[in-house]
Order: structure tokens, then sequence, then C-alpha cells
């Protein structure tokens, strides 16, 4: 039997939908934060791109969990047009390769494109030549597509754990996700690629989600320093300053010495950097935006404690998982996989039962991962981009420069791929079964699915399965990410203190900074 439009129509639409809406937001988010003073259009297209393709492979997720959900009724029975295991192998398929294809997208940005575009961006100057950027770029984008190959081939040749006995327990456990997956070597080498790009979203998730997690919503119900009283206080910084200069300039009319010459000169660029905020804060406290936004102050803070809950939700959901995991797991010679939900789980109750009203629970799956993707825009913008304790590239509303944009973007597509496996650890029960029960005959009990029941009964999504089988040949990697959950977990403790202990951001934080010329300041303010 074929697969009814209708189900089709419900669970491709509003992806489709959603892609519409990424586009949107990558090209506005990108032209956001782009500097006006120095920009390129292959950059720009290049990050929004990126960008776009990274939020793609999270926004299938829920169509791949409503089409495994929609296969079964409430009674536990396949749907007629799903009686069929070659139709449903059909839908396991097109998800399959959906989400191979746009990982592979997703390498090719990484290893590829982005690197290109920097290197490109980088060679440019008023004697170069499009021809000898390229060629340059070229030059260093050798180095990325060697380590790609490399991750490849081990991905594809290297020894990983041979099947468990039919018999065993161990086989049990995990036979409705490794039955029959035989040793696809293309397959393999996908997975390793991205599940190492995974780890590294696991370290960029840590760093800056966690942060993010605890600075924003504490930065929304707090809110910034008021523009006219902080540029009072500045003002008396300025005059003071401008005093002390004064005196030190005519003390007894002597030549200064070079100590006295080194002070003066900091005093003077700390007056000129203070003229500039005086500026910017003069234009602040004037502008129409500034004057509503005070009416809005309100709603800020009730969306403020609004995240603050959520934040609150997602901690203790991730806690309980992972206690779950610690207790009912196959440990780490099964990468830590949980074949059946023990411990409560407030998130991932809350969508399974959501599934009876439908699209409510895609509608809450898409707020939880653009939480997860805001928090970590906010802990990157917040913190800067580092390499080791040097920050490198600073993120700006309309000053970042195309290459702090590109690795703005990088970073994002490694964290949004750990956000995928931070789904399924938040959500262990939804994102592998979605609210499939199932039952043996008509006098068994109806039990929810799990991932000790044959295909027979059930059906995983393919995101769950790509994850599980992977786990289970390389248990390194299922490993990592059930202890980085755990340090996950402390930093965000610690940001959250560390959020509420420091003070208010000024009222026009990230607008003026030593580095800036003068221009952009006249620009900024009028613009």
């Amino acid at each position: 039997m074929a697969i009814p439009s209708f189900v089709l129509a419900a669970g491709w639409i509003p992806f489709v939908v959603i892609l519409v809406c990424i586009l949107i937001f990558s090209a506005s988010y990108i032209r956001y934060y782009m500097s006006k003073y120095d920009s390129e259009l292959s950059s720009t297209l290049a990050a929004i791109f990126a960008l776009a393709v990274a939020l793609f492979t999270t926004a299938l997720i829920p169509v791949d969990i409503f089409l495994v959900s929609y296969m079964k009724n409430s009674n536990g029975d396949y749907e007629d047009w799903a009686n069929s295991s070659s139709v449903r192998k059909e839908i396991e398929r097109s998800v399959l390769y959906a989400y191979l294809s746009l990982y592979c997208l997703v390498a090719f940005c990484i290893f590829i494109l982005l690197p290109f575009i920097y290197f490109f961006y980088e060679e440019k100057d008023e004697a170069s030549t499009c021809k000898s950027r390229c060629c340059t770029a070229l030059k260093y984008l050798i180095v990325f597509i060697i380590f790609a190959a490399v991750l490849c081939f081990v991905g594809a040749f290297v020894p990983t754990k041979s099947l468990p006995k039919a018999n065993s327990t161990e086989w049990k456990q995990i036979e409705a996700l490794i039955k029959d997956m035989g040793h696809n070597g293309g397959e393999d080498a996908i997975s390793f690629t991205i599940s190492v790009l995974s780890l590294i979203g696991m370290f960029s998730l840590i760093l800056y989600t966690a942060y993010g997690m605890s600075s924003l919503p504490i930065g929304l119900i707090r809110g910034r320093l008021d523009a006219k009283k902080e540029r009072m206080e500045i003002q008396d910084q300025c005059e003071s300053t401008g005093e002390e200069i004064r005196r030190k300039r005519n003390q007894g009319r002597k030549r200064l010495t070079k100590r006295d010459e080194t002070r003066v000169k900091k005093l003077e660029e700390s007056e000129h950097l203070m003229e500039r905020r005086l500026r910017h804060l003069l234009a602040k406290e004037n502008s129409c935006v500034n004057k509503c936004l005070k009416f809005l102050r309100p709603f800020e803070m009730v969306f403020g404690i609004l995240i603050s809950l959520i934040g609150l939700l997602v901690f203790i959901s991730l806690l309980l998982s992972n206690i779950d995991k610690a207790i009912h797991s196959g440990g780490y010679k099964m990468g830590y996989a949980l074949p059946e939900r023990h411990l409560p789980n407030p998130i991932d109750i809350v969508l399974v039962y959501s599934q009876k009203v439908f699209p409510l629970d895609y509608i809450l799956m898409c707020g939880v991962v653009v939480y997860f993707v805001f928090c970590s825009m906010s802990g990157i913008r917040n913190m800067g981009i580092w390499f080791f304790w040097i920050r490198i590239y600073k993120i700006r509303v309309r000053r970042t420069r195309p290459q702090g944009l590109l690795m703005l973007c990088m970073i994002l597509m490694f964290i949004i791929l750990a956000i995928n496996i931070m789904l399924y650890e938040l959500t262990p029960q939804y994102s592998s079964f979605g609210s499939q029960h199932y039952r043996i005959n008509s006098t068994s009990p109806l039990e929810p699915c799990t991932t000790a029941v044959s295909t027979e009964y059930c059906t995983a999504t393919q995101m769950v399965v790509l994850l599980t089988r992977f786990f289970y040949k390389m248990s390194f990697f299922g490993a990592a990410y059930y202890f980085g959950t755990w340090i996950f977990l402390g930093v965000f403790l610690i940001g959250f203190i560390v959020a509420v202990v420091r003070g208010r951001r000024s009222s026009i934080s990230g607008d003026v900074e030593d580095s800036d010329f003068e221009e952009s300041d006249e620009e900024l303010i009028s613009g």
C-alpha cells in the first residue's frame, strides 16, 4: 500500500516551511552582525549558506519523529498503510538519505567552503587578483582536505566492535537498532567523520551554550544600565581625567619625565575613549528606540524569567537522563545507550503526550531547538571567539569582520551537530520512538516502545538508529558524549553563579572599542 498523501504532507510541508524560515533567519542574523565597513559578498553568502545547512539537520529531526509516530495508532497497531514492512523501509530510507545528504553538506562547509572563503578573504589587498587569491586559498585548503580524507579512511577501514551473538543479553538490548546492519564502509566513514565533528561541537557546547543558558536569562532580567545615568557618570570621569591631564602638563612648567609622559598618554587615550562613549550614550539616550524599550522592560523581565525556567527544566531533564544512564544503560561498552527510560524526564514526557495534538509536539520540539541555538549565539557573542587564551574575534552588531563571521558559523555548525545529540540525551523516549506503543497480541498490555523490542513491533527514528549503531561500534564516542553532558551541567551551574555575581552591562555594550576607527562611530550613530 502506498504512503497516504496526508501523511507525507503533514510531515514534509512543515519541514519546507521551516527551511524557508531558516533561510530568512540565517540571512538576517548574518546581516545583523556583518560589518558595514569591511565586508565581501562571497563571505556573506558562504556564512548564510553554512548556518542554514547546519540548522537544516536539526529541522529534520521533528519530521523523523513524526513519520515513525504516525505509523501506529493509539492501540499499538500499525496503520493500514504502514502494515507492509516495505512501506516502512521506504520511509526510513528517505529520511536516512536526507540525513546523510545534509551531513555531507555540513562536512563540505566545514572542510572546504568555509576554509576556502576564509583564506580567500585573508589574501584581499589592492595588489592581489582573484586568481592569485584563489591559488593561495587552495594551498591552505589542501590541509583541510587531507584531514577530512584521514577521518573518512579511519571511519571506513578501522575495525570496529563486532556484532553480539543472537542469543546473548546484549543482542536483545539493541536488536531493534543493529539487526541486519552489516558493515557499510561508506556509512561508517560518514558516521565517524560526523561523530568527530560532533565531539568538537560538544566542547563548544560546554564552553558557549552552557554559559549562554545562564547569562541570557539573567541579562534579560537585570537589563542594562540606564543610558542617562551612565552618561552622567562617564561625564564626571571624563572631567576628572581632563583635569588630571592639565595638572600633569602644567606641573611646575617642567619637562615631563618618560614615566609621566606615558601616564599622560594613557590618560589622553582614556579621555578620548570616554568622549566617544559619551557620544554614543547621548545618541542612545535621545533615540526613539531606547524610549520605546523602556515601556517594554516589564515584558523583557517576564521573558527572562520564562527562559530561566526553561533552562531549569532542561537542566533537570538532562540530570535525570544521565542518572538513568548511569544506573540502567549498558555502560561504556554500549556507549551508554539507554534501551528504556526508567526515571521520569519532564521534557521527554511532555513531548510524548503532546503528540496527541498535532502539531503541538512539532512546535515544542522546534522551540527546544531554537532555545539551544539562541543560547549558543548569546554565549558566543558575550565571550567572543578564542584560541586557547587569546581572543581572536569579537562578535558585535554591525561590526563583525568577515573572518569572524565565518568562524562564528563554523563554531555554530559544530554546536548544532552536538545539539542533535543533546536532543537524544534530553528526550531519549521521544527522540527514539515518539509516542509509539506496542503489544505482542490482543491480550497483552500496551507498552511504550523501547530499543529492546524487535522492529516487527516498533520503528525507531533514523537519527537514533545512526547514533546507537555507531555508539555500539565505537563506544568511545557514546561515552564521551555521556561524560560531556555531566561537564555541561557543571559549567551551567558555574555560569549561573558568574552571571549573578557580575554587574549589569553597559547600555552601549559592544558599540565602542579601542580598535574602532573614528569614522565608524559617526556612521553607526547616524545609522
